[in-house]
């Protein structure tokens, strides 16, 4: 499962430590203008190293756009976006080849498929999420002219809020060898109601799914979202008056269709798994192990989540939107 979408349809590809990482997009509409520095400042803001509180992985990760548009404009043709890995020291993963590494998909994926790739996780990467980014840029190019604005933010981070505050507890889980998570809220304005195909293609349910499909992720929210379990009923309804509605605890989805409002959604993020305290393992035979994970890895993750999280909400409001078109007559 390397592609996302029905209409707006993106295939993922490559490896931490391959040669090159990016997608192919089918389904983009054409005529749209596209060039790279339209992508580029996504990318930038998903990359790693731009601050010590991030991985020291230094990747310049700069996009190039390899088909699906002429004249800087796209064609309708599969959009091939591609990025080289250029920072790679699979020398930092040796010592971890025969073990597997507490909380990454390193014993799961060899139990599925009889191999891994260890270093640096392979496919199972957060750098994978740099196709998504890439995709998700050209889907916000595309919703931009419509009205359509994304926007996120990490709101919280190992349950405590204020940018000094969780740029603290970065530091100090950094400082002991540690990690943290985090919250990141993404906020959709200006879609139109009426998105979403109940029963089984709700635009909540898509939502959930894509963000769940964001690797460190562990839990998502729509509008009250947990909070809706201690509230009334009179507490939990959106009031409509006829100025639209007084309230927007659904998060602007009721019944799985938009209904004008802002869309809000909030991701668990679990705290990166690889850090330096020594946990518990066993090795391909089984042999209980104590290992450290060395390397270059974020304290937070939390952070270059937000344009991912961007990106994937972006992927499904696209989608959902060319599916509304098919029967709309939307340009």
């Amino acid at each position: 499962m390397n592609t996302f979408g029905r209409n707006f349809r993106c295939t993922t590809f490559g490896e931490s430590h391959g040669r090159a990482v990016g997608v192919v997009i089918d389904g983009c509409p054409p005529g749209m203008p596209l060039v790279e520095g339209d992508i580029q400042p996504y990318l930038d803001r998903r990359r790693p190293g731009k601050t010590p509180l991030e991985s020291g992985r230094r990747e310049p990760d700069r996009v190039e756009i390899l088909s699906g548009t002429f004249e800087g404009r796209t064609t309708g043709a599969p959009i091939a976006l591609i990025v080289a890995n250029q920072d790679v020291r699979s020398e930092d993963y040796d010592a971890l080849r025969d073990v597997y590494r507490p909380g990454h998909a390193d014993y799961t994926w060899q139990v599925k498929y009889g191999l891994r790739d260890h270093r640096g996780g392979g496919r199972s990467s957060g750098r994978e999420t740099l196709g998504r980014v890439a995709a998700g840029a050209v889907a916000i190019h595309w919703l931009a002219p419509r009205g359509i604005a994304i926007r996120g933010e990490v709101v919280e981070v190992h349950g405590v809020r204020g940018r000094e505050a969780m740029e603290a507890e970065i530091r100090a889980a950094r400082d002991a060898g540690d990690s943290v998570g985090g919250v990141v809220e993404v906020t959709v304005s200006g879609c139109p109601p009426g998105l979403g195909d109940p029963v089984f293609g709700k635009l909540d349910a898509a939502i959930a799914g894509a963000m769940m499909g964001i690797g460190a992720v562990k839990a998502v929210e729509i509008g009250e979202g947990f909070g809706a379990a201690r509230l009334l009923g009179s507490e939990m309804n959106d009031a409509i008056t006829a100025e639209g509605f007084a309230s927007n605890r659904a998060g602007g989805i009721l019944g799985g269709i938009t209904n004008g409002e802002d869309i809000v959604v909030r991701l668990a993020v679990k705290p990166t798994p690889s850090i330096r305290s020594p946990q518990r393992t066993v090795d391909i035979a089984g042999v209980e192990r104590e290992i450290r994970v060395e390397g270059r890895h974020d304290p937070c993750i939390a952070p270059r989540i937000v344009p991912v999280a961007e990106c994937m909400l972006a992927l499904v409001i696209i989608d959902a939107m060319l599916e509304e078109a098919k029967y709309r007559g939307w340009g």
